[in-house]
């Protein structure tokens, strides 16, 4: 795999090498150990999760706080999504920053979250398919997030607002300056 740090220390771009042939194809999506050799980061997946969307789905911008924080490691198996993460911890060089990365069942690009960053994605296909790995388990009580369209953070989500499908949840979600860091 090559391992890539974005402009948000702590966060990679993962990709697995393919091997295909006739048959199909075969990617080790993660291995532990040489992640930790690359990055210098131990992380033990705890929860996955998947989800399936249709296009125009905006998910995010969500974070666990506190104890609860996690860790991902998220990709698309089906489709094609703009994921986007943003660093939420207060002493970084890069806080209130973001990196967007086009994640498709053709590029099977990963990106590691790490812990203090929020993250979110929208689908760019029908019927895509996001699958996450935790490294803490999901607290309902420590869940939390910042508007999609937050002035500051200015995030270009390469899509018109008016298209977007989005939880009522989300839409009534703070700015990052109003946020429960």
């Amino acid at each position: 795999m090559t391992v890539q740090e974005t402009k948000l220390e702590g966060c990679f771009i993962i990709q697995p090498q393919i091997f295909e042939d006739k048959r199909g194809y075969f990617l080790e999506s993660f291995n532990s150990k040489e992640f930790y050799k690359v990055t210098g980061i131990k992380v033990d997946f705890l929860q996955d999760n998947e989800s399936q969307s249709s296009k125009g789905v905006l998910r995010g911008l969500h974070y666990q706080k506190g104890k609860y924080a996690q860790a991902k490691l998220v990709r698309v198996i089906k489709g094609k999504v703009l994921d986007v993460v943003v660093d939420l911890r207060q002493n970084s060089k890069t806080f209130g920053q973001y990196v967007s990365i086009e994640l498709s069942e053709e590029n099977k690009i990963q990106v590691f979250v790490p812990r203090g960053f929020a993250h979110g994605f929208l689908v760019l296909e029908d019927h895509s398919i996001f699958s996450y790995k935790c490294d803490n388990y999901y607290n309902k009580d420590a869940e939390s997030g910042i508007i999609f369209n937050d002035r500051d953070l200015n995030i270009d989500w390469y899509y018109p607002k008016e298209d977007l499908i989005i939880s009522d949840k989300d839409l009534i979600l703070p700015t990052l300056k109003n946020a429960d860091l």
